[in-house]
């Protein structure tokens, strides 16, 4: 019984649990190793509350083996994924691990402490048998120092600069930018959080794994464009929504991939409107208008609680209370992967096979300040910056939805649903280059089966 007074006093010390994605920074070889899992009794279900970590009843050696592959104690072997630089996922032997990195931080620094989680849930494959879990690594990891990234502050204001728009056409022909005249309405922060927010922040992204003789050869045989808007004179592709000014794009992202995916499956018989609401509101997994990642909700969110329709908690914008009608009929994902089968195993490749076989993905991407003001074209980061809109590069998450070769310029692109409105972009859609990871598109696709 040494073990468990132990870790209760070492966990004592420290805060208990977590609400949603952190500033957490730990890579794949921080986390890779041996771990110890600590877990309380299996008896709960998927409203069980993990701010607290309960009795220590279960204890398991997990090893987590490159590049996914998990063993237990008893040798039983499943698989692992880094969830970004966030935590990691373990499924092994019928259940299913998920919890934060842990790390402390002050007003200007964050201290990641990779070889700990804070509480996190365990639960059945079959989702049954929900428990509390922390884990320790059995080798220790330096801590590491990251500059805690600061909001803007919301008195500042954005001012439209003329010079910077001129300066972009200049430098390029791929694209194409535009003045947006409500912009000036909105404040920095609004910004900020509209294009990502601080908790979607990757300090660290991975780049695309080569893609292997026999996925070329499966790719060889795709058709050189796709659309999921116009496959054979049929839409399968939800309307565009707008956001506005609150961090909920991976919200719309996961609600707009389980949308089209429900509408494939289907043939169009059911056309729903997934709310993103729900998801700011009440999700555990996000951290609301701060911003999130979709492998955690259109993945593990719709599995493990599942999403509704939007009338059941109609979308406001704001971090307001969860106040979604309890009565209301839940939708679940059956299957979620990153596309390659793990963080790191993403390509351009992969994601080409994905997009035709199963429909549109989940991305994220790194946004800069000259991408606020597209309008059309195949769009790639100029290098240039705004100096009257300084601006933190944040990680935005929209779906993409096509691929295709424009017409003028020869360039590969992917065809991406943004969800800044219809009146942005081309109708709401941009175009960006594809086959050289632009702006990290191409490195954390998520693709998920929803359950009709």
């Amino acid at each position: 019984m040494q073990w468990k007074t132990t870790w209760a006093l070492v966990w004592a010390a420290l805060v208990v649990g977590v609400w949603a994605d952190t500033p957490a920074n730990c890579t794949y070889e921080d986390v890779r190793g041996d771990w110890m899992f600590y877990e309380t009794e299996r008896t709960g279900g998927p409203d069980i509350n993990c701010d607290s970590m309960g009795p220590i009843v279960h204890k398991r050696r997990i090893s987590l083996e490159y590049p996914n592959v998990v063993v237990d104690e008893h040798g039983n072997k499943g698989s692992w994924t880094m969830i970004y630089n966030q935590g990691f996922e373990v499924k092994v032997a019928g259940r299913s691990y998920f919890a934060f990195s842990f790390y402390k931080e002050s007003d200007e620094v964050v201290t990641s402490l990779c070889d700990k989680t804070f509480t996190g849930w365990s639960r059945d494959v079959t989702v049954r048998n929900w428990a509390c879990y922390r884990a320790q690594k059995t080798t220790s990891v330096a801590p590491k120092e990251t500059k805690k990234l600061q909001t803007p502050k919301s008195k500042t204001f954005y001012r439209h600069n003329l010079d910077f728009l001129k300066n972009i056409q200049k430098v390029q022909s791929s694209w194409y930018p535009a003045i947006y005249e409500e912009y000036e309405q909105w404040t920095l922060q609004d910004h900020f959080r509209r294009s990502g927010g601080a908790a979607s922040v990757i300090h660290q992204r991975v780049t695309p794994a080569p893609a292997d003789l026999l996925t070329r050869l499966r790719a060889s045989m795709l058709p050189p464009e796709w659309d999921w808007r116009n496959v054979s004179g049929v839409n399968y592709v939800s309307d565009i929504r707008d956001q506005g000014a609150c961090g909920s794009c991976y919200a719309f992202a996961s609600m707009a991939a389980l949308e089209s995916r429900v509408r494939i499956l289907t043939d169009n018989e059911l056309k729903p409107t997934f709310s993103p609401q729900d998801v700011v509101s009440c999700s555990k997994l996000s951290q609301g208008c701060e911003g999130g990642f979709p492998y955690l909700i259109a993945g593990r969110y719709a599995q493990d609680k599942g999403v509704v329709a939007e009338k059941c908690a109609p979308y406001t914008g704001e971090d307001d209370a969860c106040s979604t009608v309890a009565s209301c009929r839940r939708h679940y994902t059956a299957h979620y992967r990153y596309v390659g089968g793990y963080y790191g195993a993403c390509n351009e490749i992969e994601m080409k096979l994905a997009l035709v076989r199963g429909g549109p993905l989940a991305v994220g991407f790194e946004v800069y300040g000259d991408f606020m003001s597209y309008k059309g074209g195949v769009y790639h980061h100029t290098g240039l910056t705004d100096g009257f809109n300084p601006f933190e590069i944040t990680n935005h998450a929209v779906l993409v939805v096509g691929y295709g070769v424009d017409s003028k310029t020869g360039e590969n692109y992917w065809t991406v649903k943004n969800s800044w409105g219809p009146n942005w972009g081309e109708d709401g859609y941009f175009r960006i280059r594809r086959g050289t990871d632009e702006c990290g598109i191409e490195s954390l696709a998520v693709e998920v089966v929803p359950i009709p």
